[in-house]
């Protein structure tokens, strides 16, 4: 019997800026983790700001996203983000200082409320391509300090 893949594609508004084909799919949904196979059940979510891995044989790719919509049929994984990164191209120093001016906004009193909306999104992201970066080289990476 002849193994069956899902055809992978994440689109941004450039278009397409992965294609691949997975045994497995792994990404955090808006109800979750999810672990999607071929013949999974059709369904779509939001996805916050993470990490997806595309898992074909011994391979995986570890891409960060910035947040986005993953539609799942039985054949198909389609994610469509704002911004996609392989974890291999993202810079931890740059993720690092992201994060603390982040820290540093959401410290402020005098902060506005925006301000803070603003801080929170980019913390958000911050940790996204922190854990893209670090679970790609085989490490645990934890938000909390």
């Amino acid at each position: 019997m002849t193994k069956k893949y899902l055809k992978v594609d994440v689109v941004s508004p450039l278009g397409s800026v992965f294609k691949g084909e997975a045994d497995m799919v792994s990404l955090r949904g808006s109800a979750g983790e999810m672990g999607i196979v071929y013949g999974h059940t059709e369904l779509l979510s939001t996805l916050p700001a993470g990490v997806v891995n595309v898992r074909k044989g011994q391979h995986t790719d570890v891409l960060y996203v910035s947040g986005g919509i993953v539609e799942v049929t039985p054949t198909r994984v389609t994610i469509m983000v704002d911004d996609m990164e392989r974890a291999e191209n993202l810079n931890q120093a740059e993720a690092e200082k992201a994060r603390a001016r982040a820290k540093e906004v959401l410290k402020n009193p005098d902060a506005s409320k925006l301000d803070i909306e603003a801080a929170n999104k980019r913390l958000k992201e911050a940790d996204a391509r922190l854990k893209a970066l670090n679970s790609s080289n085989g490490l645990y990476y934890s938000k909390d300090d």
